[in-house]
């Protein structure tokens, strides 16, 4: 498997523009800055110079979906073995879970299956690692 650090993904599509149905170019991306994830939509047509963007709360489910499938899934791995407590105490915090939840995502990230956009994954790696656990993005076959 190849390792990622991505922090970074994007989107472009030719898309009908809402204004006058040319063709209009639509850009979407997701990014890791700082410590949070941020993403953005943006939709601008040379013919009619409609333009529109839209950002911030949470990412849509259909532009997460189209970054999975055009970037693929990337996977937490813990590289060494880490404190259960510890990977727990990070994942409530990061993704805001009650304590069943949590218990959930744990047993994926212990079997290997705790999966995501490259940058959602990348920055629940770095959390971990800044608690002191061994863990990376891994994006590939």
């Amino acid at each position: 498997m190849a390792v990622s650090a991505s922090a970074y993904a994007s989107l472009r599509r030719t898309t009908p523009c809402p204004e006058c149905r040319s063709p209009a170019d639509w850009v979407g991306v997701q990014a890791l800055a700082g410590d949070s994830l941020r993403w953005a939509v943006e939709v601008t047509c040379r013919a009619c110079r409609f333009a529109v963007a839209d950002c911030g709360g949470e990412l849509p489910e259909d532009v997460r979906e189209q970054l999975l499938a055009e970037h693929g899934a990337a996977v937490l791995r813990l590289r060494a073995p880490a404190h259960r407590v510890t990977v727990l105490r990070v994942l409530r915090a990061s993704l805001r879970l009650e304590l069943g939840s949590a218990k959930d995502v744990l047993e994926r990230v212990w079997g290997g299956t705790y999966t995501g956009t490259p940058p959602e994954v990348e920055l629940l790696a770095r959390r971990l690692r800044e608690a002191g656990v061994d863990a990376v993005a891994f994006v590939g076959s």
